[in-house]
């Protein structure tokens, strides 16, 4: 079982082809976890940061995903909103090394939360604890902590 697979199982999916939004603030690693996704002859050599959005497809053995890869820029972030209705999971990517901004995550985590084309749907969430090799890193049980995540009681979740 591949990588893929064993998301789209952490994820709860069942359809053939799935929308994943990947959400999180700038400098997270979005675009780097999304690059490793990719079949290893597909990967970018470079990652540069995102502009507004990005769109990958990938393919498993049982899957096709269609990423988008939002921007956590401050200014593009008001453009996450406009995918979310056709969003059939998330994964959220947090640096864990960076405990200034884990309130910002928080703050914007919140805010996804709330908004009324996600607020009712039960929609799987990835938390992805991103740089745990890191020196300042915490632990993905402090990030949970932290994000307040055991207040989510009505959509499936894992960190």
């Amino acid at each position: 079982m591949g990588l893929l697979d064993r998301l789209s199982g952490l994820l709860g999916l069942k359809k053939k082809e799935v929308h994943v939004l990947c959400l999180g603030l700038d400098n997270s690693g979005k675009t780097t976890i999304i690059n490793k996704l990719k079949p290893s002859n597909a990967q970018s050599q470079d990652i540069v940061p995102t502009i507004g959005f990005s769109i990958e497809k990938f393919k498993s053995s049982s899957l096709s995903f269609t990423v988008f890869d939002m921007s956590g820029q401050g200014r593009y972030r008001n453009l996450w909103e406009h995918y979310y209705k056709e969003g059939q999971a998330i994964i959220f990517v947090i640096d864990s090394s960076d405990r200034l901004r884990m309130v910002v995550a928080k703050e914007e985590l919140d805010t996804l939360l709330n908004h009324p084309d996600i607020k009712h749907r039960r929609i799987p969430i990835l938390f992805f604890a991103n740089k745990m090799d890191l020196r300042d890193a915490v632990t993905s049980v402090k990030v949970s902590q932290l994000l307040c995540l055991e207040n989510i009681k009505d959509k499936p979740w894992h960190i």
